[in-house]
């Protein structure tokens, strides 16, 4: 994929502010985000809509932010986005989406003391006390263990199959879900790893092996890409029926949305329970709401819904 970069200087909001903002000191920071991903997308729309709501606000600074974004699917697009950034004069750095990207460009921004800020990444281990340029602006996935166990305790039932691909992210949850659940004497078992590269046929050999696990909880915690496979081909087994029951976290529930996800995707969540962030009807989230929907071009030429959801709403305010 190849790299992409924009550059944005959102200073004023008509000819009259900008003979008043004439001197204003521009100030550079760096988006690396995946414009592929459905992530990416919303996120770039909603940085973008916060930094003109800023300036729209407060147009007395004497400095403005520029925003270059780059475009990145990996670790090694990464590296040459962050290199190139670095040329450009950045005094900081937003993303990039995942964890094995951000553990790099952490290294990255300590070498060359770079503050780099993720909304995306929620894996514990990560940590700013150990990361001192690692600013984190999402809540850690250790956050939703009490949820998660308090509804496992709703169930009442002792045995728990974790689900989780095969990354930092998705190993990074299984200390913190131990330690919550043993606290109630239930414990893990059959811990199932699956990569997300697996294709159909590897997924449903590992989903089979557990269709015998009636009476247990599956607590499935992935990415969108690979967690609606797993969770298409349970289905197809017979595993969404009586006597079974599924959670999924925040990774896979804050994306689900009838007019964002295809029906097929749609399809295979049907009767799982979803652990999200709670974002508070405020008045500041409903201005979001109206404008967000204002941009239908990008969300309907992508096929995005136009409802707003946790992951942009946090990028946002």
């Amino acid at each position: 994929m190849q790299g992409c970069e924009v550059e944005i200087n959102i200073l004023v909001k008509s000819s009259a502010v900008v003979s008043a903002n004439a001197s204003c000191e521009f100030v550079k920071v760096g988006v690396v985000l995946d414009p592929n991903t459905t992530v990416g997308i919303l996120s770039n729309t909603s940085i973008q809509m916060a930094l003109s709501d800023f300036y729209a606000k407060n147009l007395k600074y004497k400095t403005s932010i520029s925003f270059i974004f780059k475009g990145a699917g990996d670790v090694v697009e990464v590296a040459s986005a962050a290199t190139e950034l670095l040329r450009d004069g950045v005094e900081a750095i937003i993303g990039p989406q995942t964890t094995e990207q951000v553990l790099y460009l952490t290294e990255f921004g300590r070498k060359y003391e770079i503050p780099v800020i993720s909304f995306t990444v929620t894996t514990p281990s990560l940590s700013p006390k150990q990361n001192p340029y690692f600013i984190r602006a999402a809540q850690k996935d250790s956050a939703q263990m009490g949820a998660i166990n308090a509804i496992i305790q709703m169930y009442g039932w002792r045995e728990i199959v974790p689900i989780y691909e095969d990354t930092e992210y998705g190993r990074g949850i299984i200390p913190y879900l131990a330690d919550a659940l043993q606290q109630n004497g239930t414990r893990l078992v059959v811990r199932t790893m699956i990569s997300r590269s697996s294709t159909l046929a590897k997924i449903s050999k590992k989903i089979k092996r557990l269709k015998d696990k009636r009476k247990t909880i599956f607590v499935v915690h992935m990415t969108l890409s690979i967690g609606w496979k797993v969770l298409s081909v349970a289905k197809k087994e017979g595993m969404m029926s009586e006597g079974y029951a599924w959670i999924v976290t925040d990774g896979l529930s804050s994306l689900v949305d009838p007019l964002l996800l295809e029906s097929k995707v749609m399809d295979s969540m049907q009767g799982i329970v979803g652990v999200r962030p709670y974002i508070p009807i405020t008045q500041k989230f409903q201005h979001f709401q109206v404008k967000f929907k204002q941009r239908p071009p990008l969300s309907l030429s992508l096929g995005l819904s136009m409802d707003c959801h946790s992951l942009e709403t946090s990028t946002y305010l």
